[in-house]
C-alpha cells in the first residue's frame, strides 16, 4: 500500500524572504494605522513624514561627508534604512510583492543569507550613486533600488541559464528593459523625478555582485572567456 505524498506542489518561501518582507511592511502598517487614529493618538498622523525626514536617503548629508571628510554614523546609517519607508501603502505593497516573488526565485538559487547581501548591496550602492549623480537631489526612500538588485540577480541567474541551454541570452535581460521602459514613460508622463537612476544603479550592483553570490557563477564565466578566446 503506498503511503500518500504530503509534499506541497508549491516550495515554501525561504525565511530569509519573509524577513525581508515583513521589514518592508511592517513600518507601513503602522504609519498606516497611525494615520488612521488607531493607535499612537493625534500625534501618530505625522509619523510617516517624521520617518521620512529622519531615515530617508539624504544625498545632501552624503555629500557634505566627501566635503567635510568625516563620516557620521546617523548619515551612512541612511544608506541602510531607507528601503523600509515609504511614501504610501501601495508603494511599500507593491515593493514587498515584488521582493516575495523576486526573492523566492533568487533565494532557491543561492544561498538565503546571499540573498540579504544582494538586497543591502544594491541599496546602498544605489543610494551611493545617487548621492553622487544628484548632490541636491530630494530625500530619497523605498525598496525599489533593492528590489532592482534582486532583478539583477534574477537575470543573472537567466543569464546563466540561458548560455547553458545555447540560447540568446539577451533575453535576460528583457524584464529589466520592460521596466526601466515602463518608468521611462510614467517619468515622461508624470514627472516623476530621477528615482529611475538610483534603481538603474540597484539593478547594476545586483547582476555585478551576483557574479560572487551564486554558486559556480563567477567560474563559469571564466570558462567562458576562455573558450571565446581560444
Amino acid at each position: 500500500m503506498n503511503t500518500p505524498s504530503h509534499q506541497s506542489p508549491v516550495n515554501p518561501l525561504p525565511p530569509v524572504v519573509i524577513v525581508l518582507f515583513l521589514a518592508v511592511i511592517a513600518p507601513e502598517l503602522i504609519f498606516t494605522l497611525g494615520a488612521e487614529g488607531l493607535i499612537g493618538g493625534p500625534s501618530a498622523i505625522g509619523w510617516r513624514s517624521l520617518a521620512i525626514q529622519d531615515y530617508g536617503f539624504s544625498a545632501r548629508a552624503f555629500n557634505w561627508m566627501f566635503e567635510h571628510n568625516i563620516v557620521r554614523v546617523d548619515y551612512v546609517m541612511r544608506m541602510i534604512t531607507y528601503p523600509f519607508v515609504h511614501g504610501s501603502f501601495t508603494q511599500a505593497l507593491f515593493a514587498g510583492a515584488m521582493v516575495l516573488a523576486l526573492g523566492k526565485f533568487v533565494g532557491e538559487k543561492v544561498p538565503q543569507w546571499a540573498v540579504l547581501v544582494l538586497f543591502g548591496f544594491s541599496s546602498v550602492a544605489a543610494a551611493a550613486v545617487y548621492g553622487l549623480v544628484l548632490p541636491d537631489g530630494p530625500l530619497f526612500f523605498g525598496a525599489f533600488p533593492g528590489v532592482y538588485g534582486l532583478i539583477g540577480g534574477f537575470t543573472y541567474l537567466m543569464w546563466l541559464r540561458l548560455g547553458e541551454m545555447g540560447a540568446q541570452q539577451a533575453r535576460a535581460f528583457s524584464l529589466i528593459g520592460f521596466l526601466l521602459g515602463i518608468q521611462l514613460l510614467f517619468g515622461l508622463l508624470f514627472d516623476s523625478g530621477y528615482d529611475w537612476i538610483a534603481d538603474l544603479a540597484g539593478f547594476a550592483a545586483g547582476f555585478a555582485i551576483s557574479l560572487i553570490l551564486v554558486p559556480g557563477g563567477w567560474s563559469k564565466i571564466l570558462a567562458r572567456m576562455r573558450q571565446a578566446g581560444r
